[in-house]
């Protein structure tokens, strides 16, 4: 396998990764369960009638540029 190959799959996860999520929200969901969820800077528990209620504020999230390194500390 190339490294073109790998990039180009590498390039394929964030689409892949966010259908995969949705899907196992929606099986929860049908299943009567309810999810987590952000929306902003809130945690909301969703529930399978459509209904939302804030579980807690967290802080806001943050724009980065692809390639950035950040060192946690």
């Amino acid at each position: 396998m190339s490294d073109q190959d790998i990039q180009e799959l590498e390039g394929q996860f964030p689409a892949l990764s966010g259908q995969a999520f949705a899907a196992a929200s929606e099986r929860v969901l049908a299943s009567g369960q309810s999810v987590l969820q952000t929306v902003g800077s809130f945690v909301f528990r969703v529930f399978p009638d459509g209904h939302t209620e804030v579980v807690k504020p967290i802080e806001p999230p943050i724009s980065v540029s692809p390639g950035t390194i950040y060192s946690i500390k």
